[in-house]
């Protein structure tokens, strides 16, 4: 999809046309110029950033500011992907009418194309109370970060025959409100195929198999930059923290040393100003 911007319907079409989507994270200007260069199709502004960029332990303290000033700078870099801004944590829980605000703030004040929410049947009458109101809305189930604690912690989901039936009535629930694609997380690989048959809106996986329409990672994970810890579903495409790690030290010890700045790294001044500089200053 390089070459233009990427919209709702081409993400849509994807999904009949059986070309699987390409999504990543970006929460600053760099990320979001160097995923319009790698022509992705999605770019999520997700609430992970309260992790990966501020040092917080989860999502929940992630606000709306947080969020609005962090989708402005990847917006600055990212012209041809689908940008997504992720809604924090009681930005859509208390009522339809602060949902339909605050995605409204999202889209206007950060300038994202769509909004992403978590939550199933429950938030079925908010997602489509967003989408009347005219903002698209991307779903996101199975495992929600934002109500980890709820559901046992950061583990997979849909384990039993229930819980991976709800997850499906989720998905269909979704579809049904106007969802343009869902994303699903941590989920067996056999429920990701099914879940991804039950609708006909793109399902993009993260923890959900490959036989589903897209997949998303974060990119601090998947580039290495960030080590906390490694989901079992992250790949690492390589390794950037021991690089930027080793510049650090090296720069450290050439300071030290006083080999840096080296003369190539010097602005010059003429001697005769230099002279007369000096003697402007004894005189």
């Amino acid at each position: 999809m390089s070459g233009k911007k990427v919209t709702v319907l081409d993400i849509r079409d994807a999904k009949k046309e059986g070309r699987p989507l390409v999504m990543v994270t970006a929460y600053d200007y760099p990320f979001g110029l160097m995923a319009d260069e790698a022509g992705v199709d999605i770019v999520l502004v997700g609430d992970s950033l309260g992790m990966v960029v501020m040092g917080l332990d989860g999502t929940v303290e992630v606000t709306m500011e947080n969020m609005i000033h962090h989708i402005r700078a990847v917006m600055r870099g990212c012209k041809g992907p689908l940008v997504v801004g992720d809604m924090p944590f009681m930005s859509y829980n208390t009522s339809v009418r602060d949902a339909i605000i605050n995605a409204g703030r999202l889209m206007k004040e950060g300038g994202c194309d769509v909004v992403k929410l978590e939550g199933g049947v429950d938030f079925a009458p908010t997602v489509a109370a967003i989408v009347k109101a005219g903002i698209p809305v991307q779903g996101h189930i199975g495992l929600t970060p934002q109500t980890a604690s709820a559901l046992g912690g950061f583990k997979m989901q849909g384990k039993d025959v229930a819980a991976a039936r709800a997850i499906i009535d989720d998905a269909r629930a979704l579809e049904d409100a106007g969802v343009f694609s869902i994303i699903l997380e941590a989920v067996p690989a056999p429920l990701g195929k099914l879940v991804a048959e039950a609708v006909e809106v793109p399902v993009i996986g993260i923890g959900a198999g490959p036989d589903v329409d897209g997949q998303v990672l974060v990119t601090h994970d998947m580039v290495g930059l960030f080590d906390k810890f490694v989901p079992k579903f992250v790949k690492q495409y390589t390794q950037i923290r021991p690089i930027i790690l080793e510049a650090l030290a090296e720069y450290k010890k050439e300071v030290r040393e006083r080999a840096f700045p080296a003369p190539e790294h010097s602005f010059k001044m003429p001697d005769e100003t230099l002279a007369e500089l000096k003697k402007a200053i004894d005189s």
